[in-house]
């Protein structure tokens, strides 16, 4: 499997989670390009959002004339998340906020897993931290790493540094390999130390996710990659060597080879 295919692996199962159908459905999905396949989910996303937007900018604009509180309640008890996510975007930031606040976490938990993170970037910025480190153990329980990941690119440091604090090292892994713009990688990866680095490749070693493992080396820049590889000699002899045949088999050898060499030099 090449990187280009581990992409569009992970793309497939994020058309699969917004068409609430399974990859195995759409495994034929994987055979096309990752940047096609992200310019679909990323028209089936507007097309899903833009549908009956009339009616929901009036509802948003009719919320106005409630106290938070009130509307917090109506959120959760008639709305339901999935209007919630779609009327996110078109509330006033201070606004959304206010209400954000005022919602039990399992309900926004809810909300996130349905939400498209570019129409309400101004309101997740400003979630208070703590609210992001509950929302973000609720995910982790339910193993939502697509919502999980859909969020790492929107938070402020020191939000994502909380809400990585409530993920385990080898869900960090799944939730890397469906992050929605891998090329920004390194932003997660800087907050985390070398012990928790060596925990991810520890439970790559584990778990067997060693396909995920080096689709997030090949997405790291130098300093952050040879982070990662110093965390790889912490494993014996025969698990690099085990990892080191993998990386042969599927077309990461020469990426890994490369950066032991430069480390070494």
């Amino acid at each position: 499997m090449t990187l280009h295919q581990l992409e569009a692996h992970s793309e497939t199962l994020k058309i699969a989670r917004l068409l609430d159908s399974t990859a195995d459905e759409l495994s034929f999905l994987t055979e096309l390009p990752p940047d096609e396949l992200r310019a679909f989910r990323e028209q089936v996303t507007s097309a899903l959002f833009d549908s009956h937007h009339g009616v929901l900018q009036r509802m948003a604009a009719a919320s106005r004339l409630l106290p938070a509180p009130v509307l917090a309640k109506i959120a959760e008890r008639v709305f339901g998340p999935l209007l919630c996510a779609r009327m996110a975007g078109l509330v006033d930031t201070p606004r959304g906020v206010d209400v954000a606040t005022r919602l039990s976490p399992p309900f926004l938990a809810d909300v996130a897993a349905r939400l498209d993170p570019r129409r309400a970037s101004d309101i997740i910025t400003r979630i208070p931290t703590e609210l992001v480190r509950e929302v973000a153990a609720e995910l982790t329980r339910r193993a939502d790493w697509i919502a999980i990941g859909q969020f790492v690119d929107s938070l402020p440091p020191t939000a994502l540094r909380a809400g990585l604090g409530q993920i385990d090292d080898a869900a960090l892994l799944r939730i890397a390999f469906v992050l929605d713009h891998k090329e920004k990688m390194d932003n997660m990866v800087d907050l985390l130390d070398q012990e928790r680095l060596t925990g991810i490749v520890q439970q790559a070693a584990h778990t067997q996710q060693w396909l995920a493992a080096f689709d997030l080396l090949s997405h790291l820049g130098h300093r952050n990659a040879d982070r990662v590889v110093t965390a790889f000699d912490t494993l014996d002899t025969e698990t690099r060597a085990d990892a080191a045949e993998i990386a042969r088999e599927y077309g990461f050898h020469e990426q890994l080879d490369s950066l032991l060499a430069e480390r070494d030099s």
